[in-house]
């Protein structure tokens, strides 16, 4: 079983550049017929996820409130968009999976047992990044804009505009959801360590707010520190993200001490 594992590593080892972009066109391949095949399901319920998408900002708008579209083609093309987004969070956990199994040849064997506990956080992350983005920090910016309505001045949003600002804020909080994992894979390459990440939270917190005020849709303070928050904490799990893989490394080398005497 040894001399098989010990195989496969120099094979790894082994491969070329050409090996690796036809690894890649696999995996990229693999995502995106995935991709196409739940695309066509989610256009099939289109109009449900339509509501959903919709419901943060109609919640806010004044009753018999609509959204608009402006060009002949424009609502066909948005709802293609819609149901790109859809079945991206859809595929999400399929899709880091061949994130996976393409930086898998890279890795040591004891380290390609953690495919599982990645797959899985990287998707809980994801989704609960858009989750919290959706249900927590959206109503009260909508609320915001929306507040601006009067007898003189009345919101006739384009539902082009209002996807294109919804997909990228979710998919933001999203991304940002995944810092923990992000910072495994730099403790696993030793770019950093529990005690910089301590040493240096001070300043970390202080981009974390200033990032909030960037990426935020509403300048209001409430809808910042609703992102800040969660980022924060965040923060700390990577703490002790980065100790648990230095136990590991203590513990790899503390082995392999015990091999060599």
């Amino acid at each position: 079983m040894e001399n098989t594992e010990d195989t496969e590593d120099i094979e790894n080892e082994k491969m070329s550049l050409t090996d690796h972009l036809i690894e890649l066109r696999k995996r990229l391949t693999r995502s995106l017929i995935a991709v196409g095949i739940v695309f066509f399901a989610c256009y099939y319920f289109k109009e449900w996820i339509f509501a959903i998408v919709t419901r943060p900002l109609t919640d806010a708008l004044p009753k018999n409130s609509y959204l608009i579209y402006t060009g002949l083609t424009e609502a066909f093309f948005v709802y293609m968009k819609l149901a790109f987004f859809a079945s991206i969070i859809i595929t999400s956990p399929f899709i880091l999976y061949q994130i996976w199994k393409f930086i898998a040849p890279g890795l040591m064997p004891n380290e390609k047992k953690y495919v599982v506990p990645f797959v899985v956080s990287s998707s809980l992350l994801f989704v609960g990044g858009i989750l919290f983005g959706y249900f927590v920090a959206l109503p009260p910016a909508f609320e915001f804009f929306v507040s601006f309505n009067n007898r003189y001045l009345q919101a006739m949003i384009s539902f082009s505009d209002y996807l294109s600002l919804f997909v990228t804020f979710l998919l933001g909080f999203g991304l940002s959801f995944e810092l923990p994992v992000f910072m495994f894979f730099l403790a696993k390459l030793g770019i950093v360590n529990s005690k910089m990440l301590s040493k240096q939270r001070r300043y970390a917190f202080l981009v974390i707010f200033i990032a909030a005020a960037i990426l935020t849709p509403s300048p209001d303070a409430l809808s910042q520190i609703l992102m800040a928050i969660p980022l924060m904490f965040l923060y700390e799990i990577s703490i002790f993200v980065a100790k648990f893989v230095e136990k590991k490394k203590i513990t790899a080398a503390n082995k392999e001490e015990e091999l060599v005497k």
